[in-house]
C-alpha cells in the first residue's frame, strides 16, 4: 500500500503541474480528495491491513494527505495571482464613461413651471377622472346634447354618456358642488381629442384655472394672465386679447403673445403676422353657475386654459408637437 500511496501522491503533484485555470484545479482536488477521491479511498482501506500496520499506514496516508491539500491551496494562491496581473484588456488612458442620467420630460417641466407661476398668486391645484360623465364634459358647462359647440371638440365617446374628457375644464365644475365660493384653483391634466398632425395629438395636456368670488372683473383676468406670460416668458413680451367664443364664458376672448421668434416683425413660425395665440379665456357664463349651485346674481368668475404642448413648443421653439410622444433620445437630451 506504501507504493500505491507515492503513486497517487506523484500523479496528483504531475497533474497540479499542468493546471491553468480554477475549473481544472477544482476537478482534480474532487479526483484525488474529494469524498470519492484516491486519498479517501486509500484511508478507508486501511481496515483490511493487519492490526499492528494500521497505524503507521494512517499515519502515513494523512501525511500525503496535508501535503497534497498545501499544494493545492499553493496551486490556488498561484492561478489567483496570475489572473490578478493578467492584461485585463482595458485602456486606463481612456475617458471615463460618464452613466446616463434620466432627466424630467420638456412637458412635465412646463406644467411643474405653469403651476408654480399660478401657485405664487395663490392658485390651489384641483384634480379629476381623465374618463368622464357627459354631464361635466359637457351639459355643466352649457354645451347641452346637439349644441353646435360640440363640434369644436372632436370627442373620443366610451358610450353615449361616458368620455374622454377633452378638456380639464370638468375639474372646475365638480370642485364648484364641493366648495362655496371664493374659488382660485388650476387644473392640470391630460386631455383627449380626435385629431393628429403636427400641432395636435390624439392625447395632450391642458392647465385651466378659475377665480370666483365677489366682484372678480375682466380687468382680474387680464392682470393673471399678463403676470403669467411675462413669467413664463420675459416682461418684454406683450399680449393681447382677441374677442372669440366659448359657450361657457361671456364674454370670451383668445390671448395672443408677441412672437417669441421675431418680436413681432413677422415671420413663418406667427404667419408674417408677429403675434402667437397661446390660451383662451372669459368671464365664467352664469348659466355654468346656475348648474352647480352658485348664485349668478352675486358672484362673478373668469376662466382660461392652455395647451402645455402649445407653450412648451413656443417656450422651446419646436415646430412638430409629435416630436414630444416619439421617445428621441436625441430630442430628448436637450433639454437635459
Amino acid at each position: 500500500m506504501e507504493i500505491q500511496l507515492d503513486q497517487i501522491y506523484h500523479q496528483a503533484i504531475e497533474s497540479l503541474s499542468a493546471v491553468s485555470d480554477a475549473e481544472a484545479l477544482k476537478a482534480l482536488s474532487v479526483q484525488y480528495l474529494g469524498r470519492k477521491g484516491l486519498i479517501t479511498q486509500y484511508l478507508r482501506g486501511i481496515s483490511k491491513l493487519p492490526a499492528d500496520q494500521r497505524p503507521a499506514a494512517g499515519q502515513q496516508a494523512n501525511q500525503v494527505k496535508t501535503r497534497l491539500e498545501e499544494e493545492f491551496q499553493a496551486t490556488s494562491d498561484r492561478l489567483a495571482l496570475a489572473l490578478q496581473n493578467a492584461d485585463p484588456g482595458i485602456d486606463v488612458s481612456l475617458p471615463g464613461r460618464i452613466p446616463a442620467r434620466g432627466t424630467l420630460h420638456p412637458i412635465t417641466r412646463i406644467t411643474q413651471t405653469i403651476c408654480d407661476i399660478f401657485r405664487r398668486m395663490g392658485f390651489d391645484i384641483a384634480e379629476g377622472p381623465e374618463i368622464e360623465l357627459d354631464h361635466y364634459n359637457f351639459e355643466a358647462l352649457n354645451i347641452p346634447k346637439n349644441h353646435p359647440a360640440r363640434d369644436m371638440q372632436d370627442t373620443f365617446y366610451i358610450s353615449n354618456n361616458v368620455v374622454l374628457r377633452t378638456h380639464t375644464s370638468p375639474i372646475q365644475v365638480r370642485y364648484m358642488e364641493k366648495h362655496a365660493p371664493p374659488i382660485k384653483i388650476i387644473a392640470p391634466g391630460k386631455v383627449y381629442r380626435c385629431d393628429s398632425d403636427i400641432t395636435h395629438t390624439p392625447m395632450f395636456h391642458q392647465v385651466e384655472g378659475l377665480v370666483v368670488g365677489d366682484r372678480i372683473s375682466f380687468s382680474d383676468l387680464k392682470g393673471v394672465l399678463t403676470v403669467f406670460v411675462h413669467q413664463m416668458f420675459d416682461d418684454q413680451t406683450s399680449l393681447r386679447f382677441r374677442p372669440s367664443f366659448f359657450p361657457f364664458t361671456e364674454p370670451s376672448a383668445e390671448v395672443d403673445i408677441l412672437c417669441v421668434m421675431c418680436r413681432g416683425k413677422g415671420c413663418r413660425i406667427c404667419s408674417q403676422t408677429g403675434w402667437l395665440e397661446v390660451l383662451g379665456s372669459g368671464m365664467v357664463h352664469p348659466a355654468v353657475f346656475e348648474n352647480v349651485g352658485y348664485d349668478a346674481s352675486r358672484y362673478t368668475g373668469f376662466a382660461f386654459g392652455m395647451g402645455v404642448e402649445r407653450i412648451a413648443m413656443l417656450k422651446y421653439g419646436i415646430d412638430d408637437i409629435r416630436k414630444f410622444f416619439e421617445n428621441d433620445n436625441r430630442f430628448l437630451k436637450q433639454f437635459i
